[in-house]
């Protein structure tokens, strides 16, 4: 899909019945770190994106559902960069550097995807110029938010977009919500959340929480010039926009992660790249269940 902000940028979905995978190819040199602030995530290839680590460059970030096991979908799509030359050189050819985080939207049975799922997401990415699917699409299709009351409460999640221009650089932000909490708009008013009354408490004892069973994941994309340092800066800016439209958000039982990734095509002013980056975080949840 290319009809997003950052050029170079292309986004696909594989949607199953009850989950699926977005895959976020990004052009050749992009720069990317993360920040983790969930308690128990689900996710693959993350520490090297830590800013003490060698690696910089990455080819593909993959959202998945299917809890640990959708990360086996990060496979296929590592498969489908190899076939087209894309990753890290090494002696015996190249090697993608394909970090890969999960939702958890398990309802029983073997409705997960797999390296076939995710190699059909980035073959999506690549495919045609039609409009970026939001909603109950890719890995927002079985992501359900507002369990902070009992999951019998709970509502559909989804999977949302925004972008934003900040001193002439382009900033993007894709969500995939299945939050604990509730979402809400800049006044703390709900969006969408909790259909339990008010006076229903929070975090029933009745109903456990799986650790890491929640979660609201977010990659923000920029061409503003950044090195992996200031990724991982952009990524706790991102975690902000969490915390502004997730209510209550980075509890316990969510596995909450942001990445933020460099295309490096622009010379912008950084804190304000930042900023637009904590809002568009914000903005993408809220679009992810239509409260854009």
């Amino acid at each position: 899909m290319t009809d997003l902000a950052v050029p170079g940028v292309r986004v696909g979905h594989w949607t199953g019945e009850r989950t699926g995978v977005t895959v976020v190819l990004l052009p050749e040199g992009a720069i990317g770190s993360c920040e983790v602030r969930g308690g128990a995530p689900a996710s693959r290839e993350t520490a090297l994106l830590d800013p003490a680590r060698t690696v910089e460059r990455i080819d593909a970030v993959v959202v998945t559902g299917g809890s640990a096991f959708g990360l086996a979908t990060a496979d296929g799509v590592m498969r489908y960069l190899a076939e087209r030359g894309r990753g890290f050189p090494t002696a015996a050819g190249v090697v993608p550097i394909v970090p890969a985080v999960a939702v958890f939207d398990l309802l029983g049975g073997d409705a997960r995807p797999g390296p076939d799922d995710g190699y059909a997401a980035a073959r999506a990415a690549d495919a045609d110029d039609a409009p970026l699917a939001r909603g109950a699409v890719g890995a927002g299709r079985g992501a359900t938010i507002g369990k902070w009351r009992g999951r019998a409460h709970a509502v559909a999640g989804g999977f949302g977009t925004a972008s934003a221009s900040a001193d002439g650089a382009h900033v993007m932000a894709f969500a995939v919500v299945n939050a604990v909490g509730d979402v809400v708009d800049a006044a703390g008013r709900t969006v969408a959340g909790s259909t339990a009354a008010p006076d229903v408490p929070p975090f029933p004892v009745d109903q456990p929480f799986e650790e890491g069973g929640n979660t609201t994941l977010v990659v923000v994309v920029t061409d503003a010039r950044a090195d992996k340092l200031r990724c991982h800066l952009l990524a706790q800016h991102a975690q902000d926009g969490i915390v502004r439209a997730v209510r209550p958000a980075h509890t316990r039982f969510d596995g909450d992660i942001a990445f933020a990734v460099s295309t490096g095509a622009v010379e912008a002013h950084f804190d304000r790249v930042r900023e637009a980056a904590a809002d568009c975080a914000a903005a993408a949840i809220r679009d992810a269940v239509g409260g854009g």
